[in-house]
């Protein structure tokens, strides 16, 4: 019986990798082929960092199965050149060693993966204005925010608007199950004087909230039909620190943001809450609409999804 597919990218300082054909059942060696496919980095020169903050992985035992690495469906690896490796065979002449090139000297663009709690989006925010510090308990605080702010403008936020009352929606983004979206977003651009980038991965577009008020600074999430998370900055120095919030005029992070979409929406790791069957690519499980995907999130934390 086959293994569970186990779904894998890689990062390097020259691109984005999607690596096919793994299971958990695979070995650490197949793993080291197909990234040496994909980068050309030399086989014994991998070095594989995981995680959040990225950690070295041990990749020195071949016949080991990829289930015995802290691997997920979903993850992406960070990939480098063992440096010291690459100077030794640039002292031995072999002048022919593919040079990487960074694609932005800031780092990549990742995911930071948040719990799927009913207040994904709020912790996702306060996680980009606070230096990527996940903190849930601000959730609470953020939905007061939200409440203040259209609590005190009745006329903008008028029941056309809201799909409710103003003060039924008061109470209703009050309630802790109560999910964020499109409103939400809005008003926390103009609360934090931030422009918001909503990367949709189903359908393969950024949504700009506050482009129209021409802020200075803006921040990323990423959003798969049922789940936010937030983008953060990952340096490709250790001594260097992440980034969560960019220049409106920086298009390079743009242009990753942009390649994150176009990867998750080719996997289909996106989820259409219009008319769906989709699978858990944690633990595999066979999920139908947008109810059971969100019990399912909530009951287990299992937040990467695709489409069958």
């Amino acid at each position: 019986m086959a293994g569970k597919v186990l779904q894998l990218r890689c990062q390097t300082k020259k691109g984005r990798h999607l690596l096919s054909g793994l299971t958990l059942e695979s070995q650490i060696s197949h793993l080291k082929d197909k990234i040496t496919e994909a980068t050309k980095i030399p086989r014994g020169a991998l070095i594989i960092r995981q995680g959040y903050p990225p950690k070295v992985v041990d990749i020195s035992e071949d016949c080991k199965p990829l289930s015995s690495l802290p691997f997920r469906s979903g993850d992406t690896l960070i990939v480098e050149e063992d440096r010291k490796l690459q100077e030794e065979i640039q002292q031995q002449g072999m002048d022919n060693v593919i040079q990487t090139q960074s694609i932005n000297s800031k780092g990549i663009l990742m995911r930071k993966v948040v719990p799927a709690d009913n207040s994904c989006l709020f912790t996702s925010i306060n996680a980009l204005m606070n230096n990527g510090i996940v903190d849930l308990s601000c959730s609470k605080a953020t939905r007061e925010i939200i409440a203040g702010v259209v609590m005190s403008d009745p006329v903008n936020f008028s029941e056309a608007f809201l799909g409710k009352t103003n003060n039924a929606y008061c109470h209703w983004i009050m309630k802790p199950d109560s999910w964020g979206g499109a409103i939400e977003i809005s008003i926390l651009s103009q609360y934090f004087n931030v422009e918001i980038a909503v990367v949709d991965t189903q359908s393969c577009r950024i949504d700009r909230f506050g482009e129209d008020k021409f802020y200075k600074e803006r921040i990323f999430v990423i959003y798969d039909g049922i789940h936010y998370d937030p983008l953060i900055m990952e340096p490709l120095e250790p001594s260097q620190s992440i980034q969560t919030v960019f220049p409106t005029s920086d298009a390079a992070v743009l242009g990753q943001a942009m390649e994150i979409a176009s990867e998750a929406k080719a996997s289909r790791q996106y989820t259409d809450v219009a008319n769906f069957s989709i699978r858990c690519l944690v633990c595999q499980k066979l999920l139908s609409g947008q109810t059971e995907a969100q019990a399912h999130a909530k009951a287990t934390g299992h937040i990467n999804f695709g489409e069958v």
